[in-house]
């Protein structure tokens, strides 16, 4: 068999989920290997992420690179994947989920008056929702510079993955991790995928969790309907047995959610309800 070439971001998360990925490949007999690749969100460490692009600045490079067959598979997390598949590749595995809850660093809970970082609007607008007297500052950058730069400034807590956190061997970190009940994750939070191109799944196939597809599918349709005409941050989890979404106002002054069985029609609805919402704002 010829070498696959495994490509990944450079960070140190990036290459260890790609040296989980490979090492299940590896145990299906695949002899690979892992090529660092600098995406958009890499470069620009300084701008939120909706003026750099939002979903996909840390997924365009290697596209890129997959499809000009520079590279045999890409390795995602896949809450940074748009909704929607790139023309001519196709996911071939989903890795076995972890943990998909977001986690709080550097305090046990939410307190009134406290200042808490984080880029995501998602995050911002649940967090207000759950304590309307936080002070959000934005914080971008890799995990070790979000932990570094909490202390820097002064900052009381921040928010991320809770699955990073546990692969990097930094669960020491966490103060508290949100039920989906408080905060309701990003689609896809917690598995990493396998991108290949289009009819060359087989690569990856070995690789693939069926439980963690057919969630992590379900979220990301569910978001690719609501954001068709939403602009407001959206959230989507299946817990295995029921798909919940969310919309919000980044300033946390109104929240929709809701849960059912059909991704299409639970984000039809959500994006009708939140175009009420914001309707009755302006």
């Amino acid at each position: 068999m010829a070498l696959v070439r495994i490509g990944s971001r450079g960070s140190r998360l990036a290459l260890t989920q790609a040296e989980l990925a490979a090492s299940v490949l590896r145990a299906a007999g695949v002899e690979l290997a892992i090529v660092p690749i600098t995406t958009a969100g890499d470069r620009d460490r300084r701008r939120p992420f909706g003026e750099i692009g939002s979903r996909g600045v840390f997924v365009k490079e290697l596209e890129e690179a997959l499809l000009e067959g520079r590279i045999d598979i890409a390795v995602h997390s896949a809450k940074d994947m748009t909704s929607q598949d790139t023309a001519g590749l196709a996911v071939g595995a989903y890795l076995e989920r972890d943990d998909p809850r977001d986690a709080l660093c550097g305090a046990a809970e939410l307190l009134p008056g406290m200042r808490v970082g984080t880029a995501s609007a998602r995050r911002r607008a649940q967090l207000l929702t759950l304590e309307p007297e936080l002070e959000i500052e934005p914080m971008r950058g890799n995990i070790d510079t979000r932990l570094r730069k909490r202390a820097e400034r002064g900052l009381d807590a921040i928010v991320l993955a809770a699955c990073g956190l546990d692969r990097l061997g930094l669960a020491g970190e966490i103060g508290h991790r949100f039920e989906p009940e408080e905060l309701l994750p990003e689609a896809g939070q917690g598995a990493l995928a396998l991108q290949v191109r289009a009819g060359e799944e087989e690569l990856a196939a070995r690789a693939d969790d069926a439980a963690t597809r057919r969630r992590v599918e379900a979220e990301r349709q569910c978001v690719g309907v609501v954001g068709g005409g939403c602009l407001a941050p959206v959230a989507a989890h299946h817990d295995g047995t029921t798909l919940t979404a969310l919309a919000a106002a980044e300033d946390g002054s109104w929240l929709e959610r809701i849960s059912g069985d059909d991704p299409d029609a639970l984000g039809r609805e959500l994006a009708e309800r939140a175009a009420r919402r914001e309707s009755a704002r302006t």
